[in-house]
């Protein structure tokens, strides 16, 4: 999605330097943020921790044993589940074609580490002694809570770049936004400087060459060994999108891909990890085992987006922009996470491409991951509705309606706009480091719009609108617990203080929540249109406010939080998950 080069000299003799693949370090510059003596790096050769190790020498010092700074009882705040899946219907070259996809992974895995955190996975961990802490490190990728506001849990470590390792620790959104880059917004680039002190991007493909490599051919293998002709075709132009930095005709070939039992989503995909701008991706992976039975339930639901979108509670300017109807619903077992989507919590559910151009062509792909779903419904969900939810309404929260929330969170990013009213430029771009937690606020809100209305047309007929109004309440406590640095946590507070400030929901004396169902309703309708207005006028300042003066965790809140860690309730799950896990 980069941008050409836009023509500046200084900018076209940079690319060119780093094009010959060899680095200067001069002690009068900072190239890649660090000041030092003279010295050569081929770049074809150092590896992508030496690199990365450079931006984030100050971590380099830090050699005492680490001092624990939150309480123990923090380090317990995951619940282990062993990640597996019935195999039995699956060939040996299904089978095979499993190992070589973890193996891909694993390397998604390493990269997401460096552009995370920098210092490489081993020599961290190999600093902490203490087994739960290290476990802890392992869960957070670095020293950083993910799920409190990516604050240091160790000793030794300044606060966490916004920007990750994405740009250079001391940069600016000023310097950034002056800069003459061909690809300042770009999602596959690097941000570096030059040895003259200027700032240039390096593409991903040229950046993690080696590694990327090594995947690539992970997958070539992986692609012998498949009977699916979509999934093959896919597998070889995924090798060849992390390869280049082009994925559009990976995820148009995805796209394509209906009857596949196996299924692997890898490569550079969220740009959460950028919380500077939003703008940079983030490495991951997870491989899949799709669940027939459960995805032939919900092959029905995407047919109704054209006609939902129409019915969108906002002026028709905001929903003229008609989503792809060749999109599809299926439930999945996931046997491996690795990168971005194992990182703190986990994710339950996706939809993907992020591509606009695909998603506007095509529509998505919604993937349930139901065995994780389960999970999280079993050990977190259900336990925080017997503190916080009146005994009345408990009976209303079940796993159907848990599901459908989420499944339709998903289905419902397909809804709304892509691009800003009256221009080319995509909302994700008008709105910066806003942009994740307003799309995930509108994929939540917009997701029990649809069950409202496929109720009431009879589309759905599990549960009563109750049932997924209560469930839905239930999950904002569980989501909030995710912290301000996580766009999903943010957009939960934002829709909490929402729905408190509109009555949708009563607080009793006991500290426990009950629906308002009418006011719930208008308060759906109300804030669906507040978010679909401010993404349509791609109105950063409005965002912006949003955010500040409901993004936060109010005292009240703040208070029943802590009463779910009272009562030592996990926060999130981890995973014991590989090859010999699943007996392979």
């Amino acid at each position: 999605m980069s941008t050409s080069h836009s023509g500046q000299s200084s900018v076209t003799l940079n690319y060119a330097f780093f094009g010959k693949r060899a680095i200067i370090l001069c002690s009068t510059f900072a190239l890649i943020g660090v000041l030092g003596g003279c010295s050569e790096i081929n770049h074809s050769t150092a590896s992508t921790t030496d690199k990365l190790n450079q931006t984030v020498d100050e971590r380099a010092a830090v050699t005492a044993p680490a001092t624990l700074l939150v309480s123990p009882s923090r380090l317990d705040i995951y619940h282990p589940v062993t990640l597996t899946s019935d195999l039995s219907h699956l060939s040996a070259n299904q089978l095979t074609m499993i190992k070589l996809l973890i193996d891909a992974s694993s390397i998604m895995d390493d990269l997401f580490w460096q552009q995370s955190f920098g210092t490489e996975k081993s020599t961290f961990l190999a600093q902490l002694s203490d087994p739960k802490i290290r476990e802890f490190a392992t869960i957070n990728y670095g020293p950083y809570d993910r799920l409190n506001g990516d604050n240091a849990f160790i000793s030794g470590y300044p606060d966490k770049p916004l920007g990750a390792e994405f740009y250079p620790h001391d940069i600016t959104k000023a310097a950034l936004n002056d800069a003459q880059l061909s690809d300042k917004e770009g999602l596959y680039s690097v941000v570096r400087y030059t040895p003259d002190g200027q700032l240039t991007s390096i593409p991903y493909h040229i950046y993690y060459q080696k590694e990327l490599t090594e995947a690539a051919n992970l997958l070539r293998s992986a692609a012998s060994y498949a009977d699916n002709a979509e999934f093959k075709a896919y597998l070889l132009l995924r090798a060849e999108a992390i390869t280049t930095d082009n994925y559009q005709p990976s995820d148009f070939a995805w796209m394509d891909m209906k009857t596949n039992p196996i299924d692997v989503v890898i490569g550079a995909i969220e740009n959460y990890e950028d919380q500077l701008f939003g703008y940079r991706a983030a490495f991951e992976s997870y491989v899949l085992i799709k669940d027939l039975a459960w995805s032939e339930r919900l092959a029905k639901f995407a047919d109704f987006l054209p006609e939902l979108q129409q019915g969108l509670p906002v002026p028709a300017k905001y929903k003229a922009q008609m989503p792809g109807t060749d999109a599809d619903l299926n439930a999945y077992d996931v046997i491996y996470y690795a990168g971005h989507s194992n990182a703190g919590s986990k994710t339950i559910a996706i939809n993907l491409p992020n591509d606009e151009t695909v998603q506007l062509a095509k529509g998505t792909r919604r993937l349930q991951l139901k065995n994780a779903m389960q999970a999280k419904f079993d050990h977190i969900l259900l336990p925080i509705a017997d503190v916080l939810v009146v005994p009345e309404q408990r009976q209303h929260i079940t796993f159907n309606a848990f599901f459908s929330n989420t499944m339709f969170h998903e289905v419902a990013h397909g809804l709304g706009i892509k691009t800003v009213l009256g221009s080319q430029q995509t909302v994700r771009s008008a709105l910066q480091e806003h942009a994740s937690a307003l799309e995930e606020g509108k994929a939540d809100i917009l997701g029990l719009y649809m069950v409202e209305q496929l109720l009431a047309k009879g589309e759905i007929t599990e549960g009563t609108l109750k049932d997924y109004y209560v469930t839905f309440m239930a999950g904002i406590f569980r989501s909030v617990r995710f912290g301000a640095s996580s766009a999903h946590g943010k957009a939960n507070m934002i829709r909490f203080n929402y729905f408190a400030q509109a009555g949708a929901f009563t607080r009793n004396e006991q500290g426990q929540y009950a629906v308002n169902m009418d006011k719930m309703a208008a308060a759906i309708a109300s804030l669906s249109a507040t978010i679909l207005t401010l993404q349509g006028d791609g109105d950063y300042a409005g965002v912006a406010a949003l955010v500040a003066d409901k993004g936060v965790i109010k005292t009240t809140l703040a208070e029943d939080l802590q009463r779910l860690t009272d009562a030592a309730i996990p926060v999130d799950i981890t995973f014991t998950q590989g090859k010999t896990v699943l007996g392979l």
